[in-house]
């Protein structure tokens, strides 16, 4: 599995515990040194079955300097997946891709769900 995350971030944090507590394995993937490109972010908003709105940090600051709340509704599917491969701290995390599933954010309940 591919656990993408921000190490700076909490909730990061909290996840990449989680899975060591759970001994599971998992390559760690910084965000910021190796953003995901476009094609990469497609295939794993496709694989999630979530709005591609799921994928944004949409309580960043990134988020809120470039004012995407009242942007994204009117950018193309296309667009958005560019716009989130420029800036790895556009993109909500962590991610969690493993062969027929993608987890944004960290939520126990549905970490427990896919992997225990």
């Amino acid at each position: 599995m591919l656990f993408v995350n921000y190490p700076k971030c909490s909730t990061c944090r909290k996840a990449k515990n989680w899975l060591d507590e759970h001994a599971i394995e998992y390559e760690s993937r910084h965000i910021i040194e190796d953003n995901p490109q476009a094609d990469e972010i497609k295939k794993w908003w496709e694989k999630s079955d979530l709005p591609l709105k799921r994928f944004f940090n949409t309580s960043g600051m990134k988020y809120r300097e470039l004012k995407l709340k009242d942007k994204l509704p009117d950018m193309s599917e296309e667009e958005q997946l560019d716009l989130l491969a420029t800036d790895g701290m556009l993109v909500k995390r962590p991610i969690l891709v493993g062969d027929d599933f993608v987890l944004v954010g960290f939520k126990v309940k549905d970490w427990e769900e896919k992997l225990l």
